[in-house]
């Protein structure tokens, strides 16, 4: 399951620093999450990190991309070999 952020999303900035796979940034109008990235913080936390810190609630679960816990487990290898090696196709 990846997350996604709502437009209800009044830029606060909050939660782009808090992602470890780095799957948030500035869209258009406002953050977006990169669901090829998103692994709901398995593999770093116990809970999605933006989730914890955004103040309006906006980051819900994205219907378009649901993902058992053992697929986000396979994202998540997959991102750190991607990480441990640059050149590593995605």
């Amino acid at each position: 399951m990846a997350l996604i952020i709502t437009d209800e999303c009044i830029n606060c900035d909050v939660c782009e620093p808090e992602c470890p796979n780095e799957a948030i940034y500035l869209g258009e109008q406002i953050y977006e999450i990169d669901s090829h990235k998103c692994t709901e913080c398995v593999g770093h936390f116990d809970e999605p990190q933006c989730v914890q810190v955004c103040p309006v609630a906006c980051i819900p679960v994205n219907p378009q991309f649901i993902e058992d816990k053992e697929t986000l487990w396979q994202k998540y290898r997959r991102l750190q070999l991607v990480a441990a090696k640059p050149d590593a196709a995605t």
